[in-house]
């Protein structure tokens, strides 16, 4: 039979609680990649009116990365920076940065949360929006950084001839990143 903690209420849990969490919770980390390839692979769907499916956009954006030179996190953040769409359509970029951010230098996280924002500079003003928008982060030390990543990898990534890479590919890539040791403590703590 599986342990469980002993409290109906965090306040009143003990350290054998917290040490039984914590290593039921790295174990369940250990599996993220799955979790993540199986995120991906829901993807693989049309929203109506798009070229290609959110997988294939993932796909494409990921194998411009790589083969661009990006190093792994970048190539990483390209396949999973639409992952939030399923659950999420209006803060995608929040959750996929959410997902990535205990793997990755806060560089990449930044520009996997802002990519929204910086994405609507080809499309916003046919509707009437502000291109510019991305311009209030014009001082930022990784604004460019992100308008690349969308100039080059993200906006051009929904060409149904293009010859991306299968999901299969980036495994190794997602399976190195995501299966490190989270960098921060706060992401390690049971109970979170």
């Amino acid at each position: 039979m599986t342990r469980i903690v002993s409290f109906r209420q965090m306040k009143d849990g003990t350290r054998d609680d917290f040490e039984l969490l914590d290593g039921a919770e790295r174990e369940h980390a250990r599996s993220l990649p799955d979790r993540i390839l199986a995120s991906l692979r829901r993807l693989n769907e049309s929203i109506e009116g798009y070229p290609v499916s959110r997988l294939e956009h993932s796909l494409q954006t990921a194998t411009r990365a790589l083969r661009d030179g990006a190093d792994d996190e970048l190539i990483v953040a390209a396949l999973v920076h639409d992952v939030g769409d399923e659950l999420a359509p209006y803060n995608h970029a929040e959750i996929a940065a959410a997902i990535l951010r205990p793997y990755v230098r806060p560089e990449v996280t930044w520009i996997v949360e802002q990519h929204g924002l910086f994405q609507a500079y080809y499309y916003v003003h046919h509707m009437g929006g502000d291109r510019n928008m991305r311009d209030r982060h014009r001082d930022h030390p990784w604004y460019a950084s992100c308008a690349a990543f969308c100039e080059k990898w993200d906006q051009s990534s929904f060409d149904p001839t293009y010859d991306s890479l299968p999901l299969e590919a980036f495994e190794p890539y997602l399976r190195r990143i995501f299966g490190r040791e989270a960098h921060d403590e706060r992401y390690v703590k049971p109970g979170g």
